[in-house]
């Protein structure tokens, strides 16, 4: 008689203990790709895509991806001929992204295991937002930042579309668990991804925060009418 796979549940609470998320990412990792590309009506390509000519990467550089995940992020950077570092806290979103032949290290935003003024530039898409501590966080990016090297982070953000953000957050809290049970690994990882998202900064107070972490020139872009948010800055 065949076995009937028994899917574990596991869902970090707002207070983002480290342990909590990388334990609920784990639970994600088998259909994280997928299930991203399902319930963001396939925007994650463009997301990405986006983030990548944000960063502005350059043959010769090397490149942070920070919450990188399976590495899915990581190889659209290398698109542009940089040298590019998957990092991410859940070694089992690591282990399921193996197969993409990218660098991978096992790290803590918070913590970085990278030398001082290590990369020409750092990027963390859809992942601060999961940090118990985003000032150390930044500061930490800051640190492994060569001087006159830039961030880029991609980030969901507040609707700027009149209309959009009742219909977004409707969609967020109704709509998107129930396609995450169709399609996910560990469905109630959406939950409070749904939760996470309402309770994120919007564009202006999260560029504020990235300029007191010490970053300079801080400016962002609306992408599907703010529904995501590219943050980008310099360290002098």
């Amino acid at each position: 008689m065949a076995k009937t796979e028994q899917r574990e549940s596991v869902r970090a609470s707002l207070d983002k203990q480290p342990h909590e998320v990388a334990s609920m990412f784990d639970g994600v990792a088998k259909r994280y790709d997928i299930t991203n590309t399902v319930i963001s009506a396939g925007q994650d390509r463009y997301w990405r895509w986006a983030t990548r000519k944000a960063l502005a990467p350059r043959p010769g550089e090397r490149v942070l991806d920070l919450a990188a995940g399976t590495g899915v992020s990581t190889l659209e950077l290398g698109k542009s001929g940089a040298w590019c570092v998957a990092a991410d806290f859940s070694k089992g979103m690591l282990a399921a992204g193996r197969f993409r032949n990218v660098p991978m290290v096992a790290g803590d935003a918070m913590a970085l295991p990278f030398a001082d003024n290590s990369f020409d530039a750092v990027t963390i898409s859809f992942g601060l937002r999961n940090v118990a501590d985003i000032d150390l966080a930044m500061r930490e990016m800051l640190r492994v930042t060569k001087p006159g090297g830039r961030l880029v982070v991609c980030e969901f953000s507040t609707p700027v579309v009149p209309g959009l953000r009742t219909v977004y957050l409707e969609y967020l809290m109704k709509a998107l668990p129930r396609v995450a049970r169709a399609v996910s690994s560990n469905p109630d990882a959406y939950v409070y991804l749904a939760e996470s998202i309402r309770a994120w900064s919007n564009q202006r107070q999260l560029a504020l925060r990235v300029a007191e972490s010490g970053w300079s020139s801080v400016k962002w872009r609306n992408l599907s009418g703010g529904i995501v948010a590219l943050h980008r800055g310099y360290k002098l």
